[in-house]
């Protein structure tokens, strides 16, 4: 188990240390919860008040054009595609990820119809996006067990690559193989593991994601999501919320629709400028470095949590230390909820998922191993102290 010296060591080698500075945190707070809410980049503020007060303020209307507004879904798009290993052409930021999850797989059965498969244990929200396009379609839909092959007549698949509970990675390329002997196309989930997880869509032949903007990416609350279709996909599908900005011409403002080339197609309606130039400023922090070395941060930094929590006799759902895995790490406790609210006390910050799960985020570019093993010492202390018995600790607010 690591001493607190050692960690400190670790940070004196850290190559990722220095950009810790580029976020604006409270002080005397760690962070544990970057995996659902990332923190605030310094420059995304800047730039939400430059957005507000100037272009918004000052500019007006003339801001599409002059502030360049009406190019933020494309330019936030070639910055993502960077962090996933597509083209820049071929991921556009728009909506959020169930409405891109319902244009994919809609536009993908509308070319050829069959099933659509997605995981038991998939993010709720995916499933119910699912549930509802398959009403609307007459499509099967398969909830999918551990290990289960994907049955005939399956055209979509779902899947998150990194699992939001355990943590665990998918194997991309195998899932691929898979499907593509199936007749059936996936469309990846990469919400949490976009700016965390080293991704080739290339290398691994994959078509169709969706992600988030507003974990790893730290876009801020609500961030619109992105879409990524790959090139000699796109021309193929029919985009089926076809509004004004997916059209090759909006401004022509003709009656008929005419879809954009590319990912732009999948473009609907008026772009949020607020949220975008936040997120566009945030990807600015990913510019110089490379996604391996935060992917290995994250597994260092949970590996350390983990071999703390074993100390504690804490189970895990999660991969064992060592193991690849996304940015987080769930442990067991049948009393999870009153110890995770016992620690946001002590300004140790994580989150619960029900029944039992105390939820853990590593965030590599503003989290320290010392800030880590701070974590994890605060963690024993509650349990060992017994403090998250007091009954304040129990009351539950909407959002756990």
């Amino acid at each position: 188990m690591m001493s607190r010296a050692e960690a400190e060591k670790l940070d004196a080698a850290d190559p990722l240390a220095k950009f810790r500075a580029a976020f604006d945190l409270p002080a005397g707070v760690l962070y544990l919860d970057g995996n659902s809410l990332g923190a605030p980049p310094k420059r995304a503020l800047q730039r939400l008040h430059q957005t507000a007060e100037r272009e918004w303020g000052s500019g007006l209307i003339r801001s599409w054009n002059d502030a360049g507004w009406i190019d933020l879904p494309k330019s936030c798009g070639a910055k993502i595609a960077r962090l996933i290993g597509a083209r820049a052409d071929e991921v556009i930021v728009a909506d959020s990820v169930s409405v891109n999850l319902f244009k994919l797989a809609a536009a993908l059965l509308d070319a050829r119809p069959g099933a659509i498969a997605v995981d038991e244990s998939e993010f709720p929200t995916d499933g119910y996006v699912m549930e509802g396009l398959a009403r609307l379609t007459g499509a099967a839909l398969v909830r999918l067990k551990a290990g289960e092959t994907l049955p005939a007549k399956t055209r979509v698949l779902v899947r998150s690559l990194v699992d939001y509970k355990t943590g665990a990675v998918a194997d991309m390329h195998a899932t691929e193989k898979e499907a593509k002997a199936a007749g059936a196309a996936v469309i990846w989930d990469l919400s949490h593991a976009t700016g965390l997880i080293a991704i080739d869509a290339k290398r691994d032949a994959i078509k169709y994601a969706v992600g988030c903007g507003y974990k790893f990416l730290n876009g801020g609350p609500g961030a619109p999501a992105f879409l990524y279709v790959a090139g000699e996909e796109a021309a193929r599908l029919n985009q089926p919320l076809s509004g004004w900005m997916g059209h090759a011409a909006p401004f022509d403002f003709a009656p008929d629709y005419r879809p954009a080339e590319g990912a732009a197609r999948f473009s609907s309606g008026t772009p949020p400028i607020l949220s975008l130039a936040a997120l566009d400023a945030a990807l600015d922090v990913f510019a110089a470095i490379d996604v391996k070395a935060i992917e290995a941060k994250a597994r260092a930094l949970g590996d350390l949590f983990l071999a703390r929590a074993s100390s504690l006799g804490l189970r895990t759902i999660s991969p064992p230390v060592g193991a690849r895995r996304g940015g987080h790490v769930s442990l067991i406790h049948e009393n999870g909820y009153a110890v995770v609210q016992a620690l946001i006390a002590r300004a140790v910050i994580g989150d619960f998922r029900a029944p039992d799960l105390m939820r853990f985020g590593f965030s590599p570019l503003f989290l320290s191993y010392t800030d880590v093993f701070d974590a994890a010492e605060a963690l024993a202390d509650v349990l060992t102290t017994e403090e998250w018995r007091d009954p304040r600790f129990a009351r539950r607010g909407v959002v756990t």
